[in-house]
């Protein structure tokens, strides 16, 4: 289980262990907690024979320089076929990440650029039949706009295993055009 760190102005900054979290937890730098999940780690016996114990948020926010990490979604084949939620946006279908391609809408052989806006996941069949044409001049319309994920989003990409609090949270900052299952 991952935990979701927030800082002050509750923008989330990073996934970490639960060993990460115990130690901001240990130096009083958490200053709320958010969502209804909580993980117990289990410490040392006292004298008293008494074990310690730890009870750690799934979502913190927590002392520190406030960041503005919005504009660094790096664009990864994995994240691309997450984003796009392992369709191909030409045929609909659904392939396993090893199968799908990124697909240039314009072509990188006309200019186009290598960004969250002009790629889509495609299956090489449908990659492969539009060739070097737009999706206009193979008649190949997409399924969906591409977009660029914001910072929540980014989140989401970034961890396979969220949990429902966690998802909640991210998801309720959505772009507006796009709904994620939580299931992928």
């Amino acid at each position: 289980m991952l935990i979701l760190r927030l800082n002050k102005a509750g923008m989330p900054q990073e996934w970490m262990n639960p060993e990460q979290a115990a130690r901001l937890y240990c130096q009083d730098k958490v200053l709320f907690e958010l969502g209804e999940g909580h993980r117990v780690l289990h410490g040392g016996w006292n004298r008293l024979g008494e074990q310690s114990r730890l009870k750690l948020s799934t979502i913190i926010a927590c002392e520190g320089k406030v960041t503005d990490i919005s504009g660094k979604v790096a664009l990864t084949n994995r994240y691309l076929f997450r984003r796009d939620d392992c369709l191909c946006l030409y045929c609909g279908n659904r392939f396993a990440p090893a199968v799908l391609t990124r697909d240039h809408i314009v072509p990188r052989s006309r200019g186009g650029r290598d960004s969250w806006t002009n790629v889509a996941s495609a299956c090489q069949r449908c990659n492969h039949a539009k060739g070097a044409r737009t999706p206009e001049e193979a008649n190949m319309p997409l399924l969906a706009v591409p977009f660029r994920p914001n910072v929540y989003e980014r989140f989401y990409l970034m961890n396979r295993r969220i949990l429902a609090d966690q998802m909640n949270f991210l998801s309720s900052h959505f772009t507006h055009h796009r709904r994620w299952d939580v299931a992928v």
